[in-house]
């Protein structure tokens, strides 16, 4: 089963600035909840993180919601538009990554895995994201700052991108056939990850990865369609709860018999994912408020939902390599004086997790600032280094009526 790269996220509409109609700040909160709560699962690696948070469950549904509002308008310029705002932060990335595999020894004529004109092809998934990139299991990194495995976790988040793209690419047809038969579309994806999820059907390689998780998410994502058409609102709150209960209780049971080697992490066991994500959805948006302004307490954090809104794929792009640049760093402190006795590096050695945690975060914002920019330039905005809703510069006066100039 693919490794949990996400937070999972949607694409922010141009909109994503607070203040600005259209926007549920409930919405953007559950958005920068399951960043979060992703990057913490990467960090820590706590498997009971994919239970108490299913992130790409939530993810995948708000993303269905805005795309269901989107399609309003034609389906090709809405499809062209999510597109364009994904790709350039991609190739950003790629950018980076892709000279840093090769200056590491990687050669793809030589890989096993990727050789010959196959894995040429599989070069444009650094491109467009329709399937899953070629990358070494172990690679080298200068001055061996980071381990060897440092591509295998830059890389795999891409798996994210891979089904975005392909539910941005079905959602025209989905939508349609939810419109006419709402409840077969809605559960087919769980029918579905039954068979390709539990093998009882295996479909070898990648596409059987790309199909799997089209399919434990498929009802996440459709489940978006009816909060934006109004037809999970119309389900009485006490059955959908009780159903949602009843669906959570047997991904629980399933998962119980089928543990993998983490243990309770449902991104091992599909069709548990599937269930749990699907019915812990339902609750989110069954309670929905649609606030247009965060409230009480919530409030303070408006400046940080608003950034990580805006800049929701430059951080789930970079949050793994960022993670592991926190080693090097923390490396550095056994070389200060007061670092020299056993005790003290004890101390660092059982605390060093704490140490990455507090370093991750000023190294997204060093991300925010370097390459987040790109997404504006891809949604056909101005380029801003730190759009947390706050409006820079100072008022213009106000002139009263007498003193016209």
């Amino acid at each position: 089963m693919t490794q949990e790269y996400t937070a999972g996220l949607d694409v922010p509409a141009p909109e994503a600035d607070a203040g600005k109609p259209g926007r549920d700040r409930y919405l953007d909160l559950l958005r920068s909840l399951a960043l979060v709560r992703v990057v913490l699962y990467h960090l820590f690696g706590w498997a009971w993180l994919t239970v108490l948070f299913p992130s790409m469950g939530v993810m995948f549904a708000l993303a269905g919601s805005l795309m269901a509002r989107s399609l309003n308008r034609p389906a090709l310029s809405v499809i062209r538009g999510r597109i364009r705002r994904l790709l350039p932060p991609l190739w950003a990335f790629s950018a980076v990554i892709l000279p840093l595999m090769f200056v590491g020894g990687w050669k793809l004529s030589e890989d096993p895995d990727h050789s010959g004109t196959w894995g040429l092809l599989e070069l444009v998934n650094y491109v467009i994201p329709i399937g899953a990139p070629p990358y070494p299991w172990e690679v080298g990194f200068p001055n061996d700052l980071l381990e060897s495995t440092w591509a295998d976790q830059a890389v795999g988040p891409l798996w994210y991108l891979r089904a975005y793209l392909w539910f941005v690419l079905a959602s025209p047809l989905l939508l349609w056939a939810f419109r006419r038969v709402p409840w077969a579309t809605l559960l087919a994806p769980l029918a579905l990850t039954a068979v390709v999820g539990t093998g009882l059907v295996t479909i070898p390689g990648e596409l059987g990865n790309a199909v799997t998780d089209f399919a434990v998410y498929g009802s996440c994502w459709v489940l978006g369609f009816a909060h934006h058409e109004g037809v999970l609102a119309k389900v009485p709150r006490y059955l959908a709860v009780s159903g949602s209960f009843l669906v959570m209780s047997f991904a629980l049971w399933w998962a119980s018999g089928h543990l993998g080697p983490e243990g309770w992490d449902l991104n091992d066991i599909p069709l548990a994912q599937a269930a749990w994500s699907f019915g812990f959805v339902v609750i989110l948006l069954q309670y929905s408020p649609s606030w247009q302004e965060l409230p009480g307490r919530l409030a303070r954090w408006d400046k940080l939902v608003t950034l990580s809104n805006n800049r929701a794929v430059t951080i789930y792009l970079w949050h793994n390599m960022l993670i592991m640049a926190t080693v090097p760093i923390i490396d550095l402190a056994y070389d200060l004086p007061f670092m020299q006795s056993d005790r003290a590096v004890a101390a660092l050695d059982s605390t060093d997790t704490l140490w990455m945690f507090f370093l991750v975060w000023p190294l997204i914002g060093l991300a925010i600032l370097t390459f987040g920019w790109i997404e504006d330039l891809a949604a056909k905005r101005s380029p801003r280094l730190w759009p947390n809703g706050v409006k820079r510069g100072r008022a213009k006066p106000r002139v009263s009526a007498g003193h016209r100039a």
